[in-house]
């Protein structure tokens, strides 16, 4: 059997495939359609201090290559989590990376500390594209020193691995990957969703309440996997690639390009099995090939 083990700092991965925050639940949603224990680690919906409502509906608008969100980070808060949600994912056997945000800095910190002596939590991953109210609204993961900050805080608190997801919509995303990595990251997501909005022709309003919102699915993968390769060159740790995977072949040029596992978003909601699927295809790919370790793909573009 090939090996498809990978390395994400201090953690080991029995494959590369992940699903993305925010379009698997917590895991638990999923354990009739498919055995959560076979993906390489489910990433939990963004986790915060207290529970959040979220955004007005509708949340979700449907277009040709892909959707736009504002879910607003809903969410049943960590205690919650871990009382509710954490018990079935250690039964199953699942590896968990606890995705968080947080308005504040000092917010992140408190999340993490709660979650830290939790049996079943096997990492952290913090989302960066929230904005920031200690710097008027601007993202965490746009501004270099805010970046760095609250990177820098999270490695204190946390011994686990530590994984920072990135935005993509920033012009210069290598120096925020190296802000980053000299915080403490142990690895990077790239990225999160790109800016979009969409626009009602009858009534005049954007499809979502909020006008701006995260555009994700098959039509950004030409986006994040550029901004995979920029980082790729600013930056020496594990990378994890995420934006439009659909299939085995969008997550091996992830791989390719340098990243060393992947993350399934959207895909999941046109197939809710892609991610056990595309484990699959990818070990029949290495037998096909004689590809003894997936290692042996990982930044291997000429």
């Amino acid at each position: 059997m090939n090996k498809l083990e990978v390395k994400i700092g201090s953690l080991t991965l029995k494959n590369p495939v992940m699903t993305a925050s925010g379009t698997f639940g917590y895991g638990d949603e999923y354990i009739s359609l498919l055995d959560i224990s076979k993906l390489g680690a489910i990433v939990t919906k963004t986790l915060t201090m207290e529970p959040r409502a979220g955004n007005p509906a509708p949340r979700i608008w449907e277009l040709p290559y892909g959707m736009l969100n504002s879910i607003g980070l809903a969410n049943i808060g960590v205690h919650r989590f871990i009382s509710e949600k954490l018990p079935i994912l250690r039964d199953y056997e699942a590896t968990v990376i606890a995705n968080i945000a947080s308005a504040d800095v000092a917010g992140y910190t408190e999340v993490i500390k709660i979650l830290e002596n939790e049996k079943g939590i096997s990492a952290y991953e913090l989302n960066v594209s929230c904005p920031n109210v200690e710097k008027e609204g601007m993202a965490f993961g746009a501004d270099v020193e805010t970046l760095l900050e609250v990177t820098r805080r999270c490695r204190e608190a946390a011994d686990k691995c530590l994984i920072v997801k990135l935005t993509p919509n920033v012009y210069d995303i290598g120096s925020l990957a190296q802000a980053a990595v000299e915080g403490g990251a142990d690895a990077l997501t790239v990225a999160n969703t790109v800016l979009g909005m969409a626009v009602d022709i009858e009534s005049r309003k954007p499809r979502i309440p909020s006008a701006l919102a995260g555009y994700s699915g098959p039509g950004i993968k030409p986006v994040n996997l550029a901004k995979l390769y920029q980082v790729r060159k600013a930056v020496d740790v594990p990378l994890i690639g995420c934006g439009g995977i659909m299939n085995y072949r969008d997550a091996l040029e992830y791989m390719i390009t340098g990243a060393a596992a992947v993350q399934i978003g959207s895909g999941t909601y046109k197939n809710p099995r892609l991610a056990v699927e595309v484990i699959d295809d990818m070990e029949r790919y290495l037998n096909e090939k004689g590809i003894d370790d997936i290692d042996n793909l990982i930044g291997t573009m000429k």
